[in-house]
Protein backbone atom coordinates (compact mmCIF):
# COMPACT_ATOMS: atom_id res chain seq x y z
CA UNK A 1 0.00 0.00 0.00
CA UNK A 2 1.24 3.48 -0.89
CA UNK A 3 1.82 6.34 1.56
CA UNK A 4 -0.79 8.22 -0.56
CA UNK A 5 -3.61 5.31 -0.08
CA UNK A 6 -2.42 4.94 3.47
CA UNK A 7 -3.15 8.58 4.32
CA UNK A 8 -6.23 8.20 2.49
CA UNK A 9 -7.47 5.13 5.28
CA UNK A 10 -6.61 7.26 8.02
CA UNK A 11 -8.62 10.70 7.16
CA UNK A 12 -11.27 8.22 5.71
CA UNK A 13 -11.04 6.26 9.50
CA UNK A 14 -10.84 9.45 11.55
CA UNK A 15 -13.87 10.94 9.82
CA UNK A 16 -15.46 7.93 10.60
CA UNK A 17 -14.77 7.99 14.37
CA UNK A 18 -15.77 11.97 14.22
CA UNK A 19 -19.36 10.75 13.12
CA UNK A 20 -19.50 7.45 15.10
CA UNK A 21 -18.39 9.84 17.96
CA UNK A 22 -21.36 12.26 17.18
CA UNK A 23 -24.02 9.75 16.77
CA UNK A 24 -22.83 8.21 20.06
CA UNK A 25 -22.80 11.40 22.11
CA UNK A 26 -26.55 12.42 20.00
CA UNK A 27 -27.76 9.09 21.58
CA UNK A 28 -26.55 9.40 24.81
CA UNK A 29 -28.14 12.65 25.32
CA UNK A 30 -31.60 11.57 23.90
CA UNK A 31 -31.48 14.03 20.79
CA UNK A 32 -31.68 10.86 17.92
CA UNK A 33 -34.74 10.13 19.99
CA UNK A 34 -36.40 13.11 20.19
CA UNK A 35 -36.60 13.56 15.87
CA UNK A 36 -39.64 13.26 14.89
CA UNK A 37 -38.73 10.79 12.04
CA UNK A 38 -36.51 8.96 14.65
CA UNK A 39 -37.01 4.61 13.90
CA UNK A 40 -38.97 5.25 10.44
CA UNK A 41 -37.48 4.93 7.13
CA UNK A 42 -36.28 8.25 5.47
CA UNK A 43 -38.86 10.13 3.15
CA UNK A 44 -37.04 11.75 0.11
CA UNK A 45 -40.07 12.64 -0.60
CA UNK A 46 -39.40 13.82 -4.40
CA UNK A 47 -40.11 10.89 -6.36
CA UNK A 48 -36.41 9.03 -6.06
CA UNK A 49 -37.76 5.38 -5.50
CA UNK A 50 -40.26 5.82 -8.25
CA UNK A 51 -37.82 7.77 -10.77
CA UNK A 52 -36.44 4.67 -12.41
CA UNK A 53 -32.61 3.34 -11.59
CA UNK A 54 -30.58 4.32 -14.67
CA UNK A 55 -32.44 7.60 -14.91
CA UNK A 56 -32.01 8.66 -10.78
CA UNK A 57 -28.06 9.71 -11.32
CA UNK A 58 -29.03 12.37 -14.54
CA UNK A 59 -32.07 13.84 -12.53
CA UNK A 60 -29.93 14.75 -9.14
CA UNK A 61 -27.46 16.17 -11.62
CA UNK A 62 -30.16 18.02 -13.33
CA UNK A 63 -31.95 18.67 -9.67
CA UNK A 64 -28.62 19.74 -7.68
CA UNK A 65 -27.56 22.13 -10.68
CA UNK A 66 -31.20 24.25 -9.84
CA UNK A 67 -32.86 22.50 -13.52
CA UNK A 68 -36.31 20.21 -13.27
CA UNK A 69 -36.75 17.11 -15.84
CA UNK A 70 -39.47 17.99 -18.62
CA UNK A 71 -41.84 15.67 -16.84
CA UNK A 72 -41.89 17.43 -13.32
CA UNK A 73 -42.11 20.89 -14.79
CA UNK A 74 -45.28 19.79 -16.23
CA UNK A 75 -46.49 18.19 -12.83
CA UNK A 76 -45.69 21.72 -11.82
CA UNK A 77 -47.86 23.25 -14.61
CA UNK A 78 -50.87 20.99 -14.21
CA UNK A 79 -51.01 21.41 -10.27
CA UNK A 80 -51.03 25.37 -11.53
CA UNK A 81 -53.57 25.01 -13.97
CA UNK A 82 -55.82 22.60 -11.76
CA UNK A 83 -56.04 25.70 -8.87
CA UNK A 84 -56.37 28.01 -11.75
CA UNK A 85 -59.55 25.69 -12.60
CA UNK A 86 -60.57 25.22 -8.94
CA UNK A 87 -60.87 29.62 -8.61
CA UNK A 88 -62.06 30.48 -12.41
CA UNK A 89 -65.64 31.20 -13.85
CA UNK A 90 -67.15 28.95 -15.76
CA UNK A 91 -66.59 30.40 -18.98
CA UNK A 92 -62.38 30.40 -17.83
CA UNK A 93 -62.29 27.33 -16.04
CA UNK A 94 -63.58 25.87 -19.52
CA UNK A 95 -60.73 26.75 -21.32
CA UNK A 96 -58.44 26.09 -18.34
CA UNK A 97 -60.05 22.72 -18.65
CA UNK A 98 -59.22 21.82 -21.91
CA UNK A 99 -55.46 23.00 -21.48
CA UNK A 100 -55.47 20.90 -18.19
CA UNK A 101 -57.05 17.92 -20.53
CA UNK A 102 -53.73 18.25 -23.32
CA UNK A 103 -51.30 18.71 -20.06
CA UNK A 104 -52.31 15.65 -18.76
CA UNK A 105 -52.50 13.35 -22.09
CA UNK A 106 -48.69 15.11 -22.75
CA UNK A 107 -47.76 13.89 -19.25
CA UNK A 108 -48.99 10.32 -19.73
CA UNK A 109 -46.93 10.16 -23.01
CA UNK A 110 -44.01 11.76 -21.60
CA UNK A 111 -44.03 8.98 -18.61
CA UNK A 112 -45.19 5.57 -20.70
CA UNK A 113 -42.08 6.80 -22.74
CA UNK A 114 -39.74 7.02 -20.08
CA UNK A 115 -41.23 3.32 -18.82
CA UNK A 116 -40.93 1.98 -21.99
CA UNK A 117 -37.05 2.73 -22.46
CA UNK A 118 -36.44 2.01 -19.19
CA UNK A 119 -35.37 -1.53 -17.51
CA UNK A 120 -37.62 -1.53 -14.94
Amino acid sequence: MSINQQKHENRLRLVEDHIGRSLAQSEKNGELRSASNFGRPLDLGDGYEETPVEHRMGYKILKDAGYLPLEVELMREIQALNRKVADSPEDEAKVAQQRLSELRQKLALMLERLMSTSAL
